[in-house]
């Protein structure tokens, strides 16, 4: 890498970081709230997409959620430097869904769950291949259209 190439790489980091306040906030309305039922069988997250997408939500907060699922796939964080690092896991077998959270931003679901078995608690964030025990029940907040939420997870505003 050049040097020149090198030192601008530098300066849109530095501006990237200074461009991030240390905290941010969005003050947004609700103006319904969409509560979600899935059955046995269904991916959670395909479940989370099919409603955001027949309900015509763009955005929203994911409230609450609770209920049980028989397997889980979740990544989570594996590094403390910057890109960060994804590792999945999975398992099956009994597990209570303890708490469903997040976001959909411009119709993209970002969903975080915590599940408990009697041998641990575990979660993280939700991927395809969560399939639903007993039932799941969802709360969405839903948003304006015209909210801007697309700096909330991104990672590279630091």
């Amino acid at each position: 890498m050049t040097r020149v190439l090198h030192l601008a790489l530098a300066a849109c980091t530095v501006l990237a970081a200074a461009d991030a306040p240390d905290v941010a906030t969005f003050s947004l309305p609700i103006s319904r709230v969409v509560v979600v039922r899935l059955k046995n069988g269904t991916d959670m997250l395909d479940g989370l997409r099919q409603a955001v997408a027949r309900e015509k939500i763009k955005n929203a907060v994911i409230m609450s959620g609770f209920g049980s699922v028989t397997s889980y796939h979740v990544h989570v964080v594996d590094n403390t430097t910057f890109p960060p690092k994804d590792v999945f896991t999975s398992e099956h077998g009994p597990f209570d869904l303890l708490a469903v959270g997040g976001l959909v931003l411009d119709g993209r679901v970002h969903a975080h769950i915590t599940l408990r078995s009697t041998k641990q608690t575990t979660g993280g964030h939700l991927e395809p291949g969560t399939s639903v025990f007993t039932f799941a029940a969802i709360s969405l907040g839903v948003l304006s259209d015209t909210a801007d939420l697309s700096r909330v997870d991104d990672w590279k505003w630091h």
